[in-house]
């Protein structure tokens, strides 16, 4: 496994994103996962499945002090109390006694970032939290966080694969001690057919999606969250490792610009953030 490692802390560079993954399924993904060798695992409020990710990793050969764990505040529990309120119920569901990073699943238009991110910092004095940080959060957005927050924010989660350009971000979170979390690594499985990625993976007996993956945590400050289930997906994702791009093929990658549908999609977030629900 490679780390991201920052001014206190480390996070393994890939991670299981558990999105839309229930019940016993979950913890018998979340289990294997870890006994393959995966230390991050990614949940939050609003997935319906912190219970069956703390069951997951209670039931792998693992101690918990090996998992990097992460949960979010899901929009409706941003205000001070409902942050210390929900993520206490996250620790019960979880069963754990902390959790290694909260991020703030979505900003909200109506409720003050310095707010949430207050509450954030008493769970973490009180041992809830060792780390902060905040999800699908624009530059700029960031930026406004980072000056208000009395803890360091230590990562932003936000859509990224090859077709999704985030380089401004990347290059603002690599100078400011902030790691990049790529969820939907494989575009929702667009990525899983294109060309280029298909040739450039077959130089190294590899698939088109551990070529995009690759492409992601060989990036200063980069991590990834892709999604699997069983045992062979979980064990190629964690191949990513076995070999490396060329600085041409890293550049060719990042120039992909995807189908019209996986551009569209890719502004999802931009309107998301503008609602007030």
């Amino acid at each position: 496994m490679e780390y991201v490692d920052g001014d206190g802390w480390r996070m393994p560079k890939l991670g299981l994103g558990t999105w839309q993954n229930t019940g016993e399924r979950c913890v018998e993904t979340v289990r294997t996962a870890l006994e393959l060798g995966y230390r991050h695992v990614d949940t939050a409020q609003q997935y319906d499945n912190e219970r069956a990710v703390g069951e997951g990793i209670a039931r792998a050969d693992v101690d918990r002090e090996e998992v990097f764990l992460t949960t979010k505040v899901w929009r409706s529990n941003l205000e001070y109390e409902d942050v210390l309120s929900s993520v206490r119920g996250s620790l019960d569901r979880l069963d754990v006694e902390y959790v290694d990073l909260l991020l703030v699943h979505w900003p909200h238009p109506r409720v003050p970032v310095a707010e949430t991110l207050d509450a954030m910092a008493e769970l973490r004095r009180e041992g809830s939290v060792a780390h902060v940080g905040v999800s699908n959060f624009t530059r700029s957005q960031l930026d406004a966080a980072r000056r208000t927050a009395d803890v360091p924010l230590i990562a932003d989660q936000v859509l990224y694969h090859p077709y999704r350009d985030q380089s401004d971000l990347r290059r603002y979170c690599a100078a400011n001690d902030v790691a990049l979390t790529a969820y939907s690594p494989l575009a929702r499985g667009d990525v899983l057919s294109d060309e280029l990625l298909g040739r450039i993976g077959e130089r190294y007996g590899k698939t088109a999606a551990q070529v995009a993956l690759r492409w992601l945590v060989q990036q200063d400050g980069v991590v990834a969250i892709p999604k699997a289930s069983s045992p062979d997906h979980l064990q190629q994702n964690l191949a990513v490792f076995e070999f490396s791009l060329t600085d041409e093929e890293m550049a060719r990658i990042g120039d992909l610009r995807g189908p019209l549908g996986v551009r569209l999609r890719s502004r999802l977030p931009s309107l998301v953030r503008r609602l007030p629900f």
